[in-house]
């Protein structure tokens, strides 16, 4: 079993003029199609590559997600992404993701998402190869080490 990165660390990209919005800095809904490509990397990792699940006639599908944006970005400036392993079962899987400034180091955001793995022969959940599962179970133990952010499992509301 290849090494375990705790936490994967193996994404990175600039933000791109198109992602920029009338405020001068990362707009909104691009966070999350950053996010997106970052989690691409961290799936082919855990075994779930283009290949295996074209083979097998699966898909991964987003059941939720949830945005934490902290400090904002403007264009051209150099994101790194951290990707962890929160948990998962037979046939779903959640993980958290940090995006920093690359070079000056702030956290710039957050991503918090569930995962499902889809046969698309009837395009709904099913279980997971043992393959996956003792990919997913090793990575979460290792994952397991690091301290669990405060924006896992947050919710949203106005506190009066």
């Amino acid at each position: 079993m290849p090494t375990i990165e705790t936490p994967f660390n193996q994404f990175t990209t600039r933000v791109k003029p198109e992602w920029i919005d009338y405020n001068g800095h990362m707009n909104v809904g691009y966070y999350l199609v950053a996010f997106d490509l970052a989690v691409k990397p961290f799936l082919d990792w855990l075994g779930l590559t283009e290949k295996f699940k074209g083979d097998n006639n699966t898909s991964t599908f987003a059941l939720e997600t949830h945005l934490h944006f902290v400090r904002e970005l403007i264009e051209g400036a150099p994101i790194r992404f951290e990707t962890r392993l929160i948990d998962h079962d037979h046939k779903r899987f959640h993980f958290y993701q940090e995006m920093y400034h690359a070079e000056e180091g702030y956290l710039a955001a957050t991503h918090e998402s569930i995962g499902a793995y889809i046969d698309m022969t009837v395009r709904k959940t099913a279980p997971m190869p043992a393959s996956i599962t003792t990919r997913l179970e090793a990575v979460l133990n290792a994952h397991q080490t690091l301290e669990r952010p405060w924006q896992v499992g947050h919710t949203i509301g106005i506190k009066k």
